[in-house]
């Protein structure tokens, strides 16, 4: 799943992803409707930007952390976003995501938190 509201951006991700083989792909722009559709959707991986609106990727996280379903819950998350600010790093480290890219992420940086994702790497998020 692909959270992402800036339409250039959200292609780019899709295509990449695409590339890498990764074909069952849902995309969404804003942590509202995603959030809306998780449940059904039920992604084995999110990709989500940290600042949109209505609702940004940190609350869209925030609250995929607290859903009753615990394969819901668990999600891997992985945040793209142009903002490297040391708050907005500081606001996504207690969610427990898998990984933090600055936009627009290399193909090998992009593969390559993918797999420490679906490994459960548990390394810094940031490398």
């Amino acid at each position: 799943m692909v959270v992402e509201d800036e339409q250039i951006m959200s292609t780019f991700i899709l295509g990449s992803l695409r590339r890498m083989g990764i074909l069952d792909l849902y995309s969404f722009d804003n942590g509202l409707s995603a959030l809306r559709e998780v449940g059904k959707l039920k992604p084995d991986l999110i990709l989500t930007d940290v600042h949109m609106q209505p609702m940004g990727g940190i609350e869209f996280v925030q609250n995929l952390r607290t859903l009753a379903d615990e394969r819901l819950s668990t999600i891997p998350v992985i945040f793209l976003s142009a903002d490297a600010s040391k708050s907005t790093i500081g606001d996504v480290l207690p969610l427990g995501v898998a990984g933090y890219l600055v936009k627009p992420p290399t193909m090998k940086a992009l593969e390559a938190k993918i797999e420490q994702a679906f490994k459960g790497y548990k390394t810094d998020i940031f490398d």
